[in-house]
């Protein structure tokens, strides 16, 4: 009987049996995704094998119950926007002297679920958009971004329509976006003079399931074109749509008065409201001159005999847009003597004074209405105070040598009876009516043993 002893010379064989070598990403930590089988020719401990994994993989090894026999489950959570796929490998070594070894390597590849929503570069987002555009022409385009694929990243976009009375001015009711390219088209033409800056918001919204969503806010700011016509609002515009005034001045003003001052206004903003202002013609260049950036027109010297009565010039106002707009005014300037003038100033003076006559009328009113009622509020304060006082003079009859002084007494005494006048304070010369009793009181004697008066 000759018996071989075992030698280490086989390494150990490693086969996987994969459940599958997709693995969703949203698979829970615990899943086993292979089961792993590692066999050695050898006997004893040269049979006996020890399996390990690659190093940062969120995988691990699991005995089985039985032995050589493992399970690969998934450690911790996968993210596949993270890591796609991964290439794991399995290293089986035995226990033998010198020990042998077998390694194996498998790709998992990690499925997509739809974890993630549509992302927009910038929120808000802001759109400068010139006035006056052509409608149904394209103004702007939006655009997000998935992190999933295939169908969890595929995007359609809307614009979020306000409901109920606010529909009605809701800009974003004007306003067309193509939901596979997030083109966004003006059904109307926009006006700088009537709106100035608006703001929506865009929805985006991928294909998954269940789909996910965001929103984007787009501030639109309207810019201004030269689209209007400077308008002159004095000298007074007439029906015909031209501008035409009278201004009369005294034969003797001096150089540098102040005739009259042409005031206008452009509803357009910037360079394009700025306003200029210009004399195109007149009868005397020497007489007037007109400050081109206030409108005032001023008087350049003193008339002359030889001077014309009347003067007329035209007045042209232009803004500074790149076409620049215009408008014109026609003003007839007449020179009269200065009592026609003063009788026109009269005349202006006077509707001015009525004015101020009614406001003055008023005034006078309230301040009257006022008085009166501080006059009644003393009245009848002073009503209060007398009701409250007592009337004596119905109890005493006043002397009519009374002076005004405080009262006195006098006290004498005749026979049995003490007797006491009292009566006011004589003033210098009065005297006493002998026989008369009416201001003297006779108070009883009480006195028994003492003779004494209290």
């Amino acid at each position: 009987m000759i018996k071989v002893i075992d030698v280490n010379d086989n390494k150990p064989d490693i086969e996987v049996t994969s459940l599958s070598n997709v693995v969703s990403e949203g698979s829970k930590p615990g899943t086993v995704i292979s089961l792993i089988s590692v066999t050695d020719k050898d006997s004893g401990v040269n049979g006996k094998v020890i399996c390990s994994l690659s190093e940062n993989v969120p995988f691990e090894l699991k005995p089985s119950f039985q032995d050589n026999m493992y399970s690969l489950v998934i450690k911790r959570q996968l993210d596949r926007e993270l890591v796609p796929d991964y290439d794991i490998t399995i290293v089986a070594t035995d226990l033998g002297q010198p020990a042998l070894s077998t390694s194996k390597t498998f790709n998992v590849q990690i499925s997509d679920v739809n974890d993630n929503s549509p992302e927009f570069s910038q929120n808000p987002l802001e759109l400068y958009l010139v006035e006056n555009n052509a409608p149904g022409a394209s103004i702007f385009s939006v655009s997000a971004s998935d992190k999933d694929v295939n169908d969890n990243a595929a995007i359609t976009y809307n614009i979020i329509r306000s409901e109920g009375a606010q529909q009605e001015t809701d800009m974003a009711s004007f306003l067309n976006i193509n939901a596979d390219n997030g083109h966004i088209h003006a059904l109307k033409s926009f006006d700088f003079e009537k709106v100035k800056t608006f703001q929506f918001q865009i929805l985006a919204e991928d294909s998954g399931s269940p789909p996910l969503s965001s929103n984007v806010t787009v501030k639109v700011y309207i810019l201004d074109q030269n689209d209007n016509t400077p308008v002159i609002l004095s000298p007074v515009i007439s029906a015909n749509g031209s501008a035409e005034g009278v201004e009369e001045i005294p034969r003797n003003v001096n150089a540098g008065h102040l005739v009259t001052k042409v005031r206008a206004f452009d509803a357009d903003v910037g360079y394009n409201g700025w306003l200029l202002f210009s004399l195109h013609e007149i009868t005397d260049h020497t007489l007037f001159g007109l400050d081109r950036y206030t409108g005032q027109i001023r008087t350049l010297r003193p008339f002359t005999e030889t001077d014309e009565a009347a003067h007329k010039l035209t007045i042209v106002v232009k803004d500074n847009g790149n076409v620049s707009l215009s408008a014109s005014a026609t003003m007839t300037i007449t020179v009269v003597e200065p009592k026609e003038a003063f009788a026109a100033s009269d005349v202006k003076s006077t509707v001015n004074s009525e004015d101020e006559s009614n406001v003055t009328f008023y005034l006078i009113i309230t301040l009257g209405s006022v008085s009166v009622l501080f006059i009644f509020s003393i009245i009848v304060l002073i009503a209060m105070q007398c009701s409250k006082s007592t009337d004596y003079s119905s109890k005493y009859l006043q002397d009519p040598n009374y002076d005004g002084t405080l009262c006195h007494s006098i006290q004498y005494r005749s026979g049995d009876k003490r007797y006491m006048l009292v009566g006011p304070r004589m003033s210098i010369g009065s005297t006493i009516v002998p026989g008369s009793n009416g201001n003297t009181l006779v108070v009883p004697d009480r006195r028994r043993t003492t003779g004494e008066v209290r």
